[in-house]
Formats: C-alpha cells, structure tokens, sequence
C-alpha cells in the first residue's frame, strides 16, 4: 500500500465510523482491564455475557479480590480458558490494590506487570482509556495488515511496529478499533467480502 493508499484507507473507514468503539461493555477503567483481559481467546459477545453479572457484584478491584477465584470462575465459566483467567484476574486485583492504590495505571511497564496483561492488552487500556497512540494488533488487525498491504509483518510486534510507522498521525487514536471491526465484519477470516469492502481499492488482496 503507497502512503496516499493509507491515507485513503483511514479517510474512508473515518467517514464510514467517525467514532469507533470497543464492543467490549465496560463502565470504568478497571472493568475494561479486565474484560480485555478475559477477551483472550474469547469473542466480545461471550465476554460480555460473562462480565454483565461479574461486574454487578465486583465493579471494584477490591470486590473482586474478595469475590476469590472460584467466585470469579463461576461468574465466567462460559469463557474458555476461565480458570486461569480467574487466577490471573484475581492476583492482577490483589497488585492493583497493593501496588497502585487501587487504581489502573497508566503505563506499559506497570501494566505488562500484571498478571495476565501482555502487550495486546496494555496497548487497549493505553488508548482507550489513557488517550494514547497505540495499537493492539489481535489476530483481525493481524488479518488485516497483512493482507491488504497495509502493515506486513510476521509477527504482532513487527505488525503492530509497522503501523505506528505508517498510519498517519490524526488517525492512529482510533485506528486499531477501525482495523478490528473491519476485520471481524469484512475482512473476514476465511471468506473476505470483497465486493462489499469500501476500501477494497486501497487493498494489495484484491488486485
């Protein structure tokens, strides 16, 4: 994809949805750390489902961290992987309280120390809740940047690095989530639609 292709691609998909939003429900900063951090491998959907009763009962770190593990796996069982998740979210809480005051904290390091929050999931509380200029590449922006040109790469880090080399500037807080919902509804997995695509002109795939 040439520059004025990426610059096409991120103008049309800013007309088309000029305020993106994680599908993930969510009323504060904690509850998006953890519904992202139960998302792995898990749809939104389900996550939701899951958090909708979780997050009635435990809104706060230190709910949570009462609720316990068997608490917080009943609550998520539906989710797959849910034990190790319960785990992680559990001793993620128990930092939050005695590292941080109870709060989110607003840096990579900090974050990426948590239980259960790598990279992808740092990148998602860094922009969506901090305001930063990040992107965190699943496997539809994955999908996504490699496909159309935008950003190859064969790993999530060179992906991800290659988009904060080429997307431009006033696009890049809203970026990941136009990448995410354009690969999860059109760019899709195994049959992409194509002749529905409004970007399909920008996109090395279809030409």
């Amino acid at each position: 994809m040439t520059p004025a292709q990426v610059e096409r691609f991120f103008a049309t998909l800013a007309q088309a949805n000029p305020h993106p939003a994680s599908e993930l429900v969510y009323t504060s900063v904690f509850e998006l750390l953890a519904a992202v951090l139960l998302s792995a491998q898990a749809t939104d959907v389900s996550v939701n489902k899951a958090t909708r009763a979780l997050f009635a009962v435990a809104p706060t770190p230190a709910r949570m961290l009462a609720l316990g593990e068997a608490g917080v796996a009943a609550h998520i069982r539906t989710i797959g992987l849910f034990r190790t998740k319960a785990k992680n979210l559990v001793a993620t809480c128990r930092l939050l309280i005695e590292r941080h005051g109870g709060q989110v904290p607003a840096s990579r390091e900090a974050l990426e120390a948590l239980p259960g929050v790598g990279r992808k999931t740092a990148n998602v509380v860094l922009n969506v809740a901090f305001g930063e200029p990040t992107l965190a590449v699943d496997t539809h922006v994955f999908r996504v940047a490699n496909r159309t040109g935008l950003a190859p790469g064969r790993t999530p880090l060179a992906v991800e690095q290659g988009l904060l080399r080429r997307v431009p500037p006033r696009y890049l807080p809203d970026a990941h989530h136009w990448l995410i919902l354009h690969g999860r509804y059109v760019c899709t997995a195994r049959a992409p639609h194509c002749a529905a695509c409004p970007v399909a002109d920008c996109c090395d795939f279809v030409r």
